[in-house]
């Protein structure tokens, strides 16, 4: 029996963009063969198709199937004009149904260009993506397509305006290291974790200074917080030691300080590595409106990689991303939810120890586990 209640129901009242003469498959029947084919290891609308063909039988016990299955040309012509707006919101309510954030888990925000989108003939570049990762529940709260004639710190703060991230940790490349972040993000009532690097002029000189300054004083008459995490493997060891000032009269020496909103703390990390007996020592700095010990922001900033980890390369090894040529209309963006939807569902499946790859190929193969993994 299929589940009624799974993701799918949540795009049964999408707008359908099409011809009303042109309307030969419901579009719920090309949305759930697309899911469900994503899930199953189809990369490319060809992909859906075959994959439609093999389950036919099966999809008929749930989807009118009386005119067959949707050819490949109909799932891109679909998902090249259905709006990419209100598919993703679509998604976005999904997430906030099923995912309940916890105070103080990190959610990580950071953009992907998805590479083979780039059109050379036409002189188009390739489409960029922000996206939105909660690091405790492993998904994909969001995402947004960065415009033409825009850019990623134009869109960031428009990704986390629409997402409920309440008493949550956000944290961000240095790139997005504005006030107009830090002001969404605090709208949303979250506390920030922003680096700092060159591109923030003063800022990083002042902050560099400040910490350079209290290490030659031996931290005294400071009140602080400091501490270490060390990891070892591989023939590669790991140090890293964070530093926490919050005397709001540090804040001071900051000449741009007014300029973060709720600038609470100011953090240092030092990273040593060590790697077959070369030793590299890296400095980071980072403004936070987060109270928290040293031993939390280590940890936050940690988690802040599982973007990269967790959704990014994935994306790229297990659902081949960077390999993808669609290009045209809404379809890039749409075809990037699919698989941030895909990847969402089988990220909360525990019942077998396999990596990603595997997982879609269970998918496709066992229908058992299909639903087992709609329903997680």
């Amino acid at each position: 029996m299929f589940p009624e209640t799974s993701i799918l129901s949540h795009f049964a009242q999408l707008e359908d963009p099409r011809d009303e003469r042109n309307r030969k498959h419901p579009l719920i029947n090309v949305i759930t063969i697309a899911i469900l084919g994503v899930l199953g290891g189809a990369d490319t609308w060809v992909d859906v198709e075959r994959y439609g063909k093999s389950k036919q039988a099966w999809l008929g016990t749930f989807l009118d199937l009386s005119n067959g299955i949707p050819s490949h040309d109909t799932f891109g012509r679909v998902f090249r004009w259905l709006d990419s707006e209100a598919f993703q919101a679509q998604f976005v309510a999904w997430t906030q149904q099923v995912c309940t954030l916890t105070r103080g888990q990190v959610v990580a925000a950071d953009g992907k260009k998805l590479r083979r989108s780039q059109d050379s003939a036409h002189e188009r570049d390739g489409i960029w993506m922000v996206s939105a990762w909660a690091s405790e529940n492993r998904m994909v709260l969001g995402q947004r397509k960065v415009d033409d004639k825009s850019n990623e710190i134009t869109v960031m703060p428009q990704l986390l305006s629409a997402l409920d991230i309440e008493g949550c940790i956000v944290t961000l490349d240095a790139l997005n290291t504005q006030t107009d972040t830090v002001a969404a993000i605090l709208r949303r009532g979250a506390d920030y974790v922003l680096p700092v690097k060159a591109n923030q002029g003063t800022l990083y000189e002042d902050v560099q200074d400040l910490f350079n300054g209290l290490e030659a004083d031996n931290y005294q008459q400071v009140v602080f917080d400091t501490a270490k995490q060390v990891s070892e493997g591989h023939h590669r060891r790991e140090l890293r030691q964070c530093w926490v000032v919050t005397q709001p009269e540090y804040r001071a020496y900051l000449r741009r300080s007014d300029d973060w909103s709720q600038l609470t703390s100011l953090v240092k990390l030092m990273t040593v590595r060590s790697v077959e007996g070369k030793t590299s020592v890296e400095m980071r700095y980072f403004i936070s409106s987060w109270r928290a010990s040293a031993r939390d922001f280590l940890q936050a900033i940690r988690e802040h990689w599982q973007i990269e980890n967790g959704l990014h390369w994935v994306l790229d090894i297990a659902f081949r991303e960077d390999e993808s040529r669609v290009r045209k209309d809404h379809a890039p963006q749409n075809l990037a939810t699919l698989r941030h939807i895909a990847l969402s569902l089988l990220k909360q499946d525990r019942s077998v120890k396999v990596g990603m790859a595997a997982k879609r190929k269970m998918a496709g193969w066992d229908n058992d586990y299909l639903l087992k993994v709609l329903c997680s």
